[in-house]
């Protein structure tokens, strides 16, 4: 496969990760990409895409149309190149994706971002649908909206990789870049938010946290207490509280003082 003049949507996952230099020998034609013909996740993303895309239709009651329809554009001075699996209308992406069994939607939405931005840059989408099978027994959906403040920032990486291409000047001892922010990306209509410096909040989790195994020890008391109340008994009592049957049958536990 000729990977050679361009970035493409996954391309831009491994700048974003860091891994210019394997990329780096790709993009100058000094090594073949990765034979995945024998790569068996790979190949199950690929055989169960039509599946994907027709449990998608039939969960969301829409119709996916242009299959693998690809788009070419010069961004700045990077000619991009994506092919996207589908669209809903044509202001909605689809990407269909297979994944293991024990990995989540956020960690899926977070890693192909650069990808999901960069096509719905390229076919001028207001957003993407990722439609994702996880294992052989669940299917999740999520709408992630186009950001452009997210893609310029990330367009800024990308162009700073593809210098080196046109340089052809190896990337070595370059710093992995910093991880862009996808918290105010919109995800299913809603944002993330860091309350790393809201002092009520922190300060509410510090609590939280210190009286997480007290707050479980109180409930299984709780239960065991109410659980020794014979269905005969109205009253339980001892010295320190009183576990007593309301007139609708439920127990009530009091603090005697």
């Amino acid at each position: 496969m000729n990977r050679v003049g361009f970035i493409g949507g996954s391309d831009c996952v491994k700048i974003m990760q860091g891994d210019w230099l394997n990329l780096w020998h790709i993009k100058t034609g000094r090594s073949e990409p990765e034979d995945l013909k024998d790569n068996i996740a790979v190949q199950l993303g690929v055989w169960t895409e039509e599946f994907n895309l027709d449990w998608f239709e039939q969960q969301t009651d829409s119709t996916v149309i242009n299959p693998q329809l690809t788009y070419e554009e010069t961004i700045g001075s990077v000619p991009a190149r994506g092919t996207v699996d589908g669209m809903v209308t044509a202001l909605h992406i689809v990407e269909a994706k297979h994944t293991n069994a024990m990995n989540n939607m956020d960690n899926v939405i977070e890693y192909y971002m650069p990808q999901i931005q960069l096509y719905t840059r390229l076919a001028q989408a207001q957003g993407a649908f990722l439609s994702v099978i996880f294992g052989n027994n669940k299917w999740e959906c999520s709408y992630v909206l186009r950001d452009e403040e997210y893609f310029d920032s990330m367009w800024a990486v990308v162009s700073d990789f593809w210098g080196y291409v046109v340089r052809d000047e190896e990337p070595v001892g370059v710093d992995a870049p910093k991880q862009i922010s996808t918290d105010k990306i919109a995800v299913d209509n809603m944002v993330r938010r860091d309350a790393g410096q809201d002092n009520a909040f922190v300060d509410a989790a510090h609590t939280y946290l210190e009286h997480q195994s007290a707050a479980r020890t109180f409930e299984n008391a709780k239960k065991d207490l109410k659980a020794m109340v014979a269905p005969n008994e109205r009253e339980v009592y001892c010295d320190l509280l009183t576990v007593k049957r309301d007139k609708r049958g439920s127990l009530r536990i009091t603090e005697r003082k």
